[in-house]
């Protein structure tokens, strides 16, 4: 096959130019030369199917290139595929090794192998092949292999369609037998009877003695098994269980073959039986066990009690008559045995029982309470008695639940009513024909929560120092007794009170309230539901007591009422010194110079002020503030009117010179 690429160049004169060939096929470069020719030629000396595909062809001359169109070849057919085998003849059980080969063929590659047997369909085997035009692989000979065939072809991936070969030649295989089939034997017979000897014999023939194995199993259990011999014996006193199908293999490398023979054994004697006077019965009863076998008498029997450690022999003869304890409750079994032959009967159950004491009732919180709104379980317990016991609960008369179990039952109501005034009972039974046992009464108490606290006080909200404070904390709704608390509030939350009382309120009495007392007070209270419920808080104020506003304002008037008294006198001694002779009195004039002469003075302070002698009298100055109120005058603002006043000093007494301010306030 070739693939020719034509140029057809234009040029403006006579004259050589090179041209530059490049072939690809299915994107890939496959062909290169340069030439001083219009055409280039890629030669395929012998086409194969592996040069399916899209060629083109691109050209180079003068700078410049130009591409053709894609050109699509198909390549029909593969070569004929070259099969051998690595061995002529085998034996059963080795493997015969094949190698396929297609010359000349490129991969990626698909191999088909088959192995061709007289009247069966051959078995096929393929191999993928991405990097090589061969592949090998192996076909193991098997039981009933003579002589086989082998043949293979190969099939390659085309435009996605498939090509394939044409078969290869046929390679003939001879297969040898490593040993005969086995021979397996029974005597005295394939039928006998129980207690008989049944002896087994597997033999064969064997071509090569080395690594082969003979197996006897029944049932897929190995019974024996020996290696390197020809022959396997295998021997055993008949039981029913004996009978069955059995098979001898012989095995030597991969090769196994085997022979089946199926053994009858009959019964000699049935299976003994077992019974009991009572399977359940009270303890300290009396139990008779007996064992037999249907229309057999000769035979050696023994009575046993299973134990899981290993079966305990009680009796060896085909009866036992015992008293009971409930330690005696479990299973018991007889067996049999005739001429080696041992069989033992079905177990049969015996149940000893204890009668039940009289159970207790109680709740499994403890207390015998519950909470309103909640559920109360109750448990109810035997002591003693053998297990399975049934209990039945009762609120009142009314059966509420039964429960069987081994030693107690719970029960659980869920319907308390604040008014529940029902008692509990139980009753417990079992096997035992005592009957049955009932609990004493249980009575519940239903614990109401605690509703709605409160808090206040008498007085309420000021109260006077050093005074008598009395607290109430009550709630509306709650069982007794109730944990009452009183807090005050401050940095953290001060515990002042605390009393349980059997009543729905409770009252502290604070003897002596003091300014530390102010504050905002509330209370908690809890029964045994143990929920607290908070009050609202309210405030206290300590404010002074009467006696203490009594003092101030004392404290206050007293230094007025001497103030008064002093204006009082010094007005008196004035008037008597005006009347009499050795009494001078400076006018109007001396006053006013004194003012303005020797006296300075600032308004609004309060100091004392003093100036030179005058005639010998010492001379003193004050200033009061009066409040006066006229009632029949409409209220004024604060002023302030300035009196001034001097007494000279007489020889028979003080005199004083005082500045006195009067502030006249009048309040309306």
């Amino acid at each position: 096959m070739s693939v020719v690429c034509h140029a057809d160049i234009s040029k403006s004169a006579d004259f050589q130019l090179k041209h530059n060939f490049t072939i690809f096929k299915d994107g890939k470069l496959v062909f290169m030369t340069v030439s001083d020719k219009d055409d280039a030629r890629y030669e395929v000396p012998m086409a194969r199917s592996s040069d399916t595909g899209e060629y083109e062809c691109t050209v180079e001359a003068g700078g410049k290139t130009k591409s053709s169109n894609s050109l699509h070849v198909w390549v029909t057919g593969m070569t004929k595929p070259i099969l051998t085998a690595e061995k002529k003849e085998v034996l059963e059980g080795e493997v015969v090794k094949l190698r396929c080969e297609l010359p000349e063929e490129v991969p990626p590659l698909y191999f088909y192998f088959r192995k061709i047997k007289m009247n069966s369909t051959p078995k096929e085997k393929y191999v993928f092949e991405a990097y090589k035009n061969y592949s090998e692989v192996e076909f193991s000979v098997e039981e009933g292999d003579n002589i086989l065939q082998f043949d293979c072809f190969g099939k390659r991936h085309v435009q996605r369609e498939f090509d394939s070969s044409e078969h290869s030649n046929k390679t003939l295989v001879t297969v040898r037998e490593p040993f005969i089939k086995p021979t397996l034997s029974v005597k005295p017979s394939r039928n006998i009877t129980e207690g008989d000897r049944i002896q087994l014999e597997c033999s064969t023939v064997v071509a090569r003695m080395r690594d082969i194995e003979i197996i006897l199993q029944k049932n897929k259990t190995i019974l024996n098994s020996v290696r390197d011999e020809k022959v396997l014996k295998y021997s055993a006193v008949a039981t029913l269980e004996d009978s069955g199908e059995y098979l001898c293999k012989v095995e030597q490398g991969r090769a196994s073959k085997s022979t089946k023979v199926n053994v009858v054994v009959s019964e000699l004697f049935p299976k003994p039986t077992l019974a009991a006077s009572m399977n359940k019965l009270d303890e300290n009863r009396e139990l008779t066990l007996s064992c037999s076998i249907s229309g057999f008498q000769k035979a050696n029997f023994s009575v046993l009690r299973r134990n899981s450690n290993g079966d305990v022999l009680l009796e060896t003869s085909r009866s036992l008559t015992m008293r009971v304890s409930v330690n005696d409750t479990g299973s018991y079994i007889c067996k049999a045995e005739v001429k080696g032959i041992v069989k033992e009967s079905k177990p049969v159950r015996i149940n000893v029982y204890a009668p039940v004491s009289k159970p207790t009732l109680s709740v499994v919180s403890g207390l015998p309470e519950v909470v309103l709104g909640k559920p109360l379980q109750l448990i109810c317990r035997s002591a003693r008695g053998t297990p399975p016991i049934t209990f039945k609960f009762y609120k009142g008369n009314v059966m509420k639940e039964t429960v069987t179990n081994d030693t107690y039952a719970t029960f659980l109501d869920e319907n308390v009513g604040p008014n529940d005034k029902k008692g509990y009972k139980c009753d417990a039974r079992n096997n035992h024909s005592s009957g049955v046992k009932t609990s004493n009464i249980l009575n519940v108490t239903v614990v109401v929560p605690i509703r709605n606290a409160s808090l206040g006080s008498i007085p309420y909200g000021e109260v006077e120092e050093g005074s008598e404070t009395a607290f109430l904390c009550s709630v509306k709704e709650g069982s007794w007794p109730i944990h009452f608390r009183i807090f005050r509030k401050a940095d953290r939350d001060v515990l002042v009170f605390e009393q349980s009382e059997h009543a729905d309120r409770v009252m502290w009495r604070k003897g002596t309230m003091s300014r530390q007392d102010t504050g905002t007070y509330y209370c908690m209270a809890s029964n045994r539901a143990n929920v607290d419920v908070k009050s609202h808080p309210i405030t206290i104020s300590v404010i002074l007591a009467s006696w203490q506003k009594g003092v101030i304002v004392a404290f206050v008037l007293i230094p007025i009422a001497g103030a008064v008294t002093l204006a009082l006198w010094w007005f008196l001694c004035k008037k008597k010194k005006a009347k009499g002779p050795s009494m001078e009195m400076s006018g109007p004039s001396l006053a006013t110079n004194s003012t303005s002469e020797k006296l300075t003075r600032q308004h609004n302070d309060g100091d004392y002020y003093s100036g030179p002698d005058l005639e010998s009298a010492e001379v003193e100055y004050t200033e009061v503030e009066v409040s006066t109120l006229d009632p029949h005058k409409a209220p004024v603002q604060k002023g302030t009117e300035t009196v001034y006043s001097e007494i000279r000093k007489a020889n028979n007494g003080c005199v004083i010179a005082r500045w006195e301010s009067i502030n006249a306030v009048e309040n309306p």
